[in-house]
């Protein structure tokens, strides 16, 4: 049986300050956890992020009972330091602090003796080999312990733990049963909804880790169970259903179920107390925008014009929050498109929401929607040539049927709107039907 080494890092893409896009993912998967594994330890890692950014019992647990811990500081994460604090003062030894090469940390932790590892341009390991080789060989070290807590370091008197052996035993068993869900819910979300309702019936929500209850809401939404996610929350902790990831996807979920007035109210009080994101805002601006579609299908053309402007003002609130993010970036100046006449912002943002998708194209992980978004984006700015490069990109990208289904629907509103207006849209539809001719590959190597 393996001791267990909790590791406290970010997750996903993160920015250092250089701007720089570090995939922590990419750092965890080639050096951090191959490592521990080379040490002979069980890793143990809580995406801390998919739980709302809250501090929960079973944090405190792993920073206490875990025999070994990683702690990455680059970025100085706020919560990797707080974790960190917790962890320096309960464990005198065994805790191995790791950063990115060239990174600043903060004077306090600066002197502290840091293991580095190399990154590329792109924010991912350059050699990890070496760095995953270096990082196994300091927590072998931790066998023979030394000191490497500052509090314990410099208060020669300070109490030692005495963290009885009946507590770590039933704590390993508390992860074990994490894991065990975790599985569980990877098996039903492929097996649809009902497997998921099935599992949730083996949980009680309200005491169990928030991160399995976030895991479960979670595998609601990747098998589109609307009305689920909506009934979680209401069984879910208070401290849990008020973390601002959980209320922004409760606000997406009624929003697929056409509940527009709850999904606005939900959204934007998390709007009001928090400000805007690129995340929050795409989300209220689709609201807007379905209210829009709805208004404009009924007839009611003066109220869809006032549900566009809402839904274009409302994502482009979005895109200034982080013009890194081109997503409500693309929705606002494709909705622009749709005034009459066309937002005169238009010609502003473009190149701006533009420049964002190909700095994003330039790293190592492109995936289809960085493709298809410049090639809607190709299709605004009317720069045809363009457009059919970049056609080809996302062709080979595809993974699922409905990906070029999407885009071919987006570049046919913009294709009609122009189209009323006298405008040469040929060879728009030309790329509606290349992106079908894809949708109805994919589909056929789907059902074979």
């Amino acid at each position: 049986m393996k001791p267990f080494c909790f590791v406290l890092m970010p997750f996903g893409q993160k920015p250092d300050e250089n701007n720089r896009l570090i995939d922590f993912d990419r750092v965890y998967a080639e050096i951090i956890e191959p490592a521990v594994a080379s040490a002979e330890l069980d890793p143990v890692r809580a995406d801390k992020e998919s739980v709302g950014g809250i501090i929960h019992k079973p944090m405190f647990e792993r920073l206490m009972l875990c025999d070994y811990a990683v702690a990455d500081l680059t970025t100085a994460n706020a919560s990797v330091f707080y974790e960190l604090g917790v962890r320096h003062g309960i464990r005198p030894y065994s805790t191995v602090l790791i950063f990115a090469q060239g990174s600043r940390l903060p004077f306090d932790v600066a002197p502290l003796r840091g293991l580095p590892y190399r990154l590329d341009a792109h924010g991912v390991p350059e050699h990890p080999d070496e760095d995953r080789h270096a990082l196994a060989e300091r927590l072998k070290t931790c066998r023979s312990p030394v000191e490497d807590s500052p509090l314990f370091q410099l208060v020669t008197d300070w109490p030692r733990p005495d963290i009885a052996r009946l507590k770590t035993d039933k704590f390993r068993d508390v992860v074990e049963y994490s894991r065990r869900f975790k599985d569980k819910l990877s098996a039903a979300r492929r097996a649809g909804a009902d497997a998921v309702r099935a599992v949730e019936r083996e949980l009680n929500v309200a005491d169990a880790d928030p991160a399995i209850v976030v895991d479960l809401f979670l595998s609601y939404r990747a098998v589109k169970d609307w009305d689920s996610m909506v009934k979680l929350v209401e069984r879910m902790s208070p401290v849990l259903a008020r973390t601002v990831m959980v209320r922004e996807q409760l606000g997406f979920a009624l929003n697929r179920l056409d509940r527009r007035d709850q999904a606005e109210a939900t959204l934007r009080a998390v709007i009001d107390e928090h400000g805007a994101s690129s995340e929050i805002n795409g989300l209220l601006g689709r609201v807007y925008k379905d209210r829009w579609e709805e208004a404009g299908k009924a007839g009611r053309q003066a109220e869809a014009r006032g549900w566009l402007r809402k839904a274009i003002e409302t994502y482009l609130a979005g895109y200034t929050a982080d013009i890194r993010d081109a997503y409500p970036g693309v929705n606002a100046v494709t909705l622009m498109e749709m005034d009459d006449p066309v937002d005169p912002r238009q010609a502003e943002f473009l190149p701006v929401v533009r420049f964002a998708v190909k700095n994003r194209l330039t790293s190592k992980s492109p995936d289809y929607w960085d493709h298809a978004t410049l090639l809607e984006l190709c299709v605004l700015a009317d720069d045809r040539g363009a457009a059919e490069e970049v056609l080809g990109d996302a062709l080979a990208a595809v993974r699922e049927p409905w990906e070029p289904e999407t885009t071919a629907r987006n570049l046919r509103s913009i294709r009609d709107v122009r189209s009323k207006r006298g405008r040469d849209v040929g060879w728009i539809e030309a790329i509606e039907r290349e992106l079908q001719r894809a949708h109805d590959a994919a589909s056929h190597r789907g059902s074979g």
